[in-house]
């Protein structure tokens, strides 16, 4: 149960099998496990020492999965980076990680990385070497080629002993959420609780050695790290890196190399469905999904529309991974309207505020405990009683109701509830039904002030092709279909969400609109 061992038994299991495409560029698991072990070695040669922080801020790639096996065999801990944030945004993950080594990039739609970060001007006493896996160097700046040149016999020798030196109970990574509701917190998990992670997401889904997995989600998210390349490198399959999402790259190369396994955020699913016609999608065999605000309309025509063998829909989080999901022979509408149920080694309970369990069928905020959970978070003891209790059931602050068979749907976010008169009202319930109406194709609410009321939510809606509504249509039509209370107050109608790298929408962003 760690990243070394994991990556020591796929070589030998799967050695000639190809592990990953990118481009031009395809290795077989005992290649990766060689460029990883080369990788390492170059580290240790840096001066970097088990448990130092070597982070990565770069999109998906082949090199950002070598980077992390070798820091991984090195007895180093992975920091990645959001490949959206600011050059201001990163410096404060890596300097509260303390991170000795950056493997970034130069030249990646359009940014320039390493100057965004020295632009900042923020001090990181810590960051000793900055290794450019794509683009040009800058002063200061060493190559990935050059980097890796530097590995001896002896610094080879040296991963080889720290690899096998490395326990379950070691860091693996931390991965700093994203901020949204204040500063990121740091997530510290270990290399037990990661590849418990991925052994239960390759479980779930089946996955092995003759699947080609299309990577959308981003690698520095827990999605595309844990249920993407360490779930792969568990079950030897292949590995096609994205770096930006491009729904017509995407379907042509899902013909090309007859793509078996594309999960991804609710979006991904939209872009499909609209894009699909006369394309090659026959080799799909695994759709996983899933989002606090996932419209049910959308996973209907999924399961309908597009060949998927298997679609899950699944509720996780950075914390501590896959805590729910349906299941193989689900019904639609189960798999349409639910989360499924908690997955192996999960614990869950539904609260009210006073910490009290509510009846079936009743919202409450869900408590989940895991084997999988994260250790604590950085440097915040505070933080980390408040989120989890003594004996390890983690608030999640995410509100949802449990039906008799024990499924779990997800209604919204504790945060994100509004209160219309004194009763609670949950975007991602409202989002739900507006998802419903045949002309619209994504909806995202929020709650804002209102002199009566207290709040009342404004809905922001994209119509479906060929669709043409106006707001006083859609709020007449929302009357007849929900409650009054739930019924947004004011609707606009964009051309997009505004959404995450990793398919979320930002609503800070709506809300500024506003």
């Amino acid at each position: 149960m760690t990243i070394p061992a994991t990556l020591a038994s796929a070589a030998e299991r799967f050695g000639a099998r190809r592990a990953v495409t990118d481009g031009q560029t395809t290795l077989t698991y005992a290649e990766l496990r060689d460029e990883a072990r080369t990788f390492g070695a170059a580290l240790v040669e840096a001066g970097v020492e088990p448990g130092d922080r070597v982070s990565i801020w770069a999109p998906n790639g082949v090199r950002w999965i070598v980077a992390l096996l070798g820091l991984s065999s090195a007895g180093a801990t992975l920091v990645p980076v959001n490949t959206r944030f600011k050059g201001a945004e990163a410096a404060v993950v890596l300097g509260r990680s303390g991170a000795k080594v950056l493997v970034t990039v130069t030249d990646f739609l359009g940014a320039d990385y390493v100057a965004m970060l020295r632009e900042a001007g923020d001090e990181l006493p810590a960051l000793e070497t900055i290794v450019v896996a794509d683009g040009p160097t800058r002063d200061g700046t060493v190559a990935w080629d050059a980097f890796v040149a530097t590995a001896t016999p002896a610094s080879l020798a040296e991963v080889d002993r720290r690899a096998a030196a490395v326990t379950d109970g070691d860091p693996s990574d931390i991965l700093f959420t994203s901020g949204t509701t204040g500063i990121p917190k740091g997530v510290v998990q270990t290399h037990a609780g990661t590849l418990g992670v991925a052994q239960d997401w390759a479980a779930m889904t089946g996955l092995g050695p003759d699947d080609r997995y299309l990577m959308i989600n981003p690698y520095f998210h827990m999605f595309g790290l844990k249920a993407g390349i360490l779930a792969s490198v568990t079950a030897g399959a292949t590995m096609l890196p994205v770096r930006t999402f491009d729904v017509d790259e995407v379907l042509a190369r899902v013909g090309a190399e007859q793509v078996t396994v594309l999960p991804g955020p609710p979006t991904l699913y939209q872009s499909i469905l609209e894009g699909a016609k006369d394309r090659d999608l026959s080799s799909l065999r695994v759709a996983v999904t899933g989002a606090a605000d996932i419209p049910v309309e959308l996973m209907r025509r999924v399961i309908d529309e597009l060949p998927f063998e298997m679609v899950i829909s699944g509720y996780g989080l950075t914390e501590g991974g896959t805590a729910t999901a349906t299941e193989p022979g689900d019904d639609p509408e189960v798999v349409a309207t639910t989360v499924g149920v908690p997955r192996p080694g999960f614990e869950l309970r539904l609260v009210d505020g006073a910490g009290a369990d509510v009846p079936t069928g009743e919202a409450g905020e869900i408590l989940l405990r895991s084997p999988t959970l994260m250790s604590h978070y950085l440097d915040d003891p505070e933080a980390t009683a408040e989120a989890m209790s003594a004996d390890r059931w983690l608030r999640t602050g995410d509100i949802g109701t449990l039906d008799e068979a024990g499924r779990l749907r997800i209604v919204g976010r504790a945060k994100d509830m509004f209160i219309v008169g004194g009763f609670n009202a949950y975007p991602a319930e409202i989002e739900n039904a507006l998802c419903r109406h045949p002309g619209i194709a994504q909806a995202a609410v929020i709650g804002v002030p209102d002199e009566r009321l207290g709040e009342v939510g404004a809905a922001f809606v994209v119509l479906a092709p060929g669709a043409s509504l106006t707001p006083d249509e859609v709020i007449a039509w929302s009357r007849e279909q929900m409650a009054n209370y739930k019924v947004p107050r004011r609707v606009e109608v964009i051309d997009a969400l505004p959404l995450s790298a990793t398919g979320k929408v930002e609503k800070l962003l709506l809300r500024d609109r506003l």
